[in-house]
């Protein structure tokens, strides 16, 4: 992290959280924040899905919800970046405050709610956007009052499937009412049918991936398990934030919504090695969930992710994160005797079973 980084991160720590997000965000929209480019090796180039990717450690939806700032996003360090979730319609979320910095864990809570300017307004800056190496994903998202929370996602990869590399399903949210029940079996397959069928329709048939909760047993991870395979999905992100407010210590531990950040890694990291270990790599798995450095990247793809995917970490080390644990998993894997980030997927499930 450049003093200047630093400098930067303290200032948005004196801010409200969702504020600092919001200026975050415009200053990478700006050009103010320095940017890493393009961050590769032979060693780091790795496909998923059909996706290729300069390097393995991509940007979690959310932080960008309505695509702002894509074109400094692929320029500061990711291998592959998801922005979202996109609801059909406009909605404003749940009322503030709705985001809490947990500083003393190293976590964030937050129960935004899908607050976003709606599919049309997003498509329209997708579509804008210039093509380049890194590519660009959408998390799809169901309206809140919504008649039919299954088909909003179908409905949003119709006017967004167009113009981005990816989509992933998102009904793992734990912010809006009972998002999290169309996770099951028989409702899980229904809505993958919607989607996969826009799919089929699209100009491209881009990868489609579904995003869990780490809050699933290991019997509900098995049945998740058997629908993906069964719907012809592209690959699974595994996970979401949790509900669970286990060994924090922060004051704002108690506030409802999804915990993110260091406290997520070792629940978040188990539930992946259960899904790597049941799909037996039928299926490509991206780690996500309290991730800050190489080591825990290295970590995730050794108990079977493919790729991961940063966020509450650069909270506390900044948009530089990206390349620095990029450049850190480089190092690792070649320590570690790997030539490509292919050959470590899986190396060290066990650990985590």
């Amino acid at each position: 992290m450049t003093p200047v980084e630093r400098f930067g991160l303290a200032l948005l720590h004196r801010l409200d959280p969702e504020t600092a997000h919001s200026v975050s965000l415009s200053a990478l929209k700006s050009g103010l924040a320095p940017l890493a480019g393009l961050v590769t090796s032979a060693r780091l180039a790795t496909t998923v899905a059909g996706l290729a990717l300069p390097n393995p450690v991509g940007l979690a939806a959310g932080y960008d919800k309505n695509a702002i700032a894509v074109s400094a996003l692929t320029r500061s360090g990711f291998g592959f970046i998801e922005v979202g979730a996109a609801t059909p319609l406009p909605q404003p979320g749940n009322s503030k405050p709705r985001l809490f910095r947990l500083t003393e864990d190293r976590a964030a809570i937050n129960r935004f709610g899908f607050n976003n300017e709606g599919a049309e307004v997003i498509a329209g800056r997708l579509a804008a956007r210039a093509p380049g190496p890194v590519p660009v994903g959408l998390n799809l998202g169901a309206n809140k009052t919504s008649a039919d929370r299954a088909a909003d996602f179908a409905r949003v990869l119709a006017l967004c499937g167009p113009h981005v590399d990816f989509a992933t399903v998102n009904v793992s949210s734990p912010n809006t009412e009972k998002l999290r029940d169309l996770q099951g079996p028989a409702a899980l397959a229904a809505l993958l049918a919607g989607v996969m069928e826009v799919r089929a329709g699209l100009p491209r048939p881009i990868p489609v991936f579904l995003k869990i909760a780490p809050d699933l047993t290991l019997e509900d991870l098995a049945a998740i398990a058997e629908v993906a395979l069964a719907s012809g999905l592209s690959g699974i992100i595994a996970t979401n934030t949790t509900l669970s407010r286990e060994g924090l210590r922060s004051a704002h531990k108690a506030e409802a919504g999804g915990l993110s950040g260091a406290p997520v890694f070792e629940k978040s990291t188990r539930v992946l090695a259960q899904l790597s270990a049941l799909t037996e790599g039928r299926i490509p798995l991206i780690g996500v969930g309290g991730i800050s450095s190489a080591e825990e990247a290295m970590a995730k793809i050794e108990a079977g992710a493919s790729a991961v995917q940063l966020y509450t970490a650069m909270v506390y080390k900044g948009i530089s994160l990206a390349a620095e644990v990029a450049r850190g998993l480089d190092g690792l894997l070649a320590a570690k005797g790997f030539d490509t980030v292919a050959a470590a997927v899986g190396s060290g499930r066990g650990r985590w079973l």
